[in-house]
């Protein structure tokens, strides 16, 4: 049920009163939103599916059953998904709107791990270094758990809680499952995080995500992307030809464990790259086991075509960490191509941005 409030712009979508937008894009426009009974911020996503293509809508169809399917703390939560129609009074009476869906999900106040990065200055100290990809390791594994690739990790798709810095993974837009042993071919992902692999084209596997990792890792403890370059060819040729990763000077502090995971996540022919098992016993990470996980199978309801379980439960107030942070990620800089535009991404607004009309290369390398 959506309804006009006649209160200036505001507006109601299910049991959410919509305060303001906070990113839109081709097909979609975001909305930082209000539960009328609890107070719980949300971010809603409003998507006219009318303007999305089958190859659209089947990849927003998989973004929607992933993230359905698993209920983790470091993985983004969605927590229901409302069907509706614009109201108007101009068209015939037999005449609709195209039909809208409403993605509602976490809201997260923190903003992305790139605008933390940016607020110091562009590098953190290792041991907070260390706690992100602890998370990022939780979150991965319950991915690799259900042979899911994300195939977009980046600063922007890690979403931060105000309260504790807790991180979750956001933007699903690229996810697909992918058996053990099962290669893929699609080019997808944002340059300065993507694996070699795949830029040159060649068919890849999950190990693309654990390069992606090492980027961020590299990112975080250095304050620069391990590689770059003018544009994305020159990036490629640069990771080609470099035979040890190589460190900034100002960096001599880090300890050996950060190094050696940083150059394992990052060695250029992926069979050379660590194994996830090695990455999740990884000394740096000292991680110990995750509580037991597994995806929520609950009925399912089908709202439009598009089969989703019923409603999520809502977490703790303690929980609800979200004022800025969009649950998708923030620069128009990921790529996929064959897959269309991320769905949950959107061109930046707020502090927080997304990827919603996807680019094929970079422009701020």
């Amino acid at each position: 049920m959506v309804r006009s409030m006649n209160r200036g712009e505001r507006f109601v979508v299910g049991d959410y009163v919509v305060e303001k937008q906070i990113g839109s894009g081709s097909f979609s426009t975001v909305w930082k939103t209000c539960h009328q009974v609890d107070g719980t911020e949300v971010a809603i996503k409003e998507i006219v599916t009318a303007r999305l293509n089958s190859k659209l809508k089947e990849s927003l169809k998989s973004e929607i059953v992933i993230l359905q399917r698993i209920s983790h703390p470091n993985i983004i939560r969605l927590r229901d998904m409302i069907e509706g129609l614009s109201e108007t009074t101009s068209l015939p009476p037999k005449i609709e709107e195209p039909k809208k869906i409403y993605i509602v999900l976490e809201y997260c106040r923190g903003g992305d791990l790139s605008m933390y990065i940016q607020r110091r200055q562009g590098r953190i100290p290792e041991a907070t270094a260390k706690h992100f990809m602890q998370q990022l390791a939780s979150g991965l594994k319950i991915l690799r758990e259900n042979n899911l690739i994300h195939r977009d990790l980046k600063p922007q798709n890690l979403l931060l809680s105000a309260l504790d810095d807790n991180s979750t993974i956001a933007d699903f837009g690229f996810a697909r499952s992918l058996q053990p042993r099962v290669l893929v071919e699609t080019l997808c992902g944002s340059p300065l995080y993507m694996a070699p692999e795949i830029m040159q084209l060649q068919k890849y596997d999950a190990k693309a995500d654990l390069w992606s990792v090492g980027a961020i890792l590299f990112q975080l403890v250095t304050g620069k992307t391990p590689f770059t370059g003018n544009n994305q060819i020159q990036l490629l040729q640069n990771i080609v030809k470099s035979t040890k990763l190589q460190f900034p000077l100002d960096a001599k502090n880090l300890s050996p464990h950060c190094i050696d995971l940083c150059r394992k996540l990052l060695f250029r022919n992926p069979v050379e790259r660590l194994t996830f098992e090695e990455f999740f016993n990884h000394p740096f990470l000292a991680l110990k086991q995750p509580d037991e996980l597994s995806w929520n199978r609950r009925p399912q309801r089908v709202i439009d075509g598009f089969s989703l379980t019923e409603r999520n439960p809502v977490r703790s107030t303690e929980e609800t960490f979200q004022v800025d942070g969009l649950p998708f990620s923030p620069d128009d800089d990921s790529s996929c191509r064959d897959g269309g535009p991320s769905f949950a991404g959107i061109s930046q607004i707020s502090s927080c941005g997304f990827t919603h009309d996807a680019k094929a290369d970079r422009k701020d390398f």
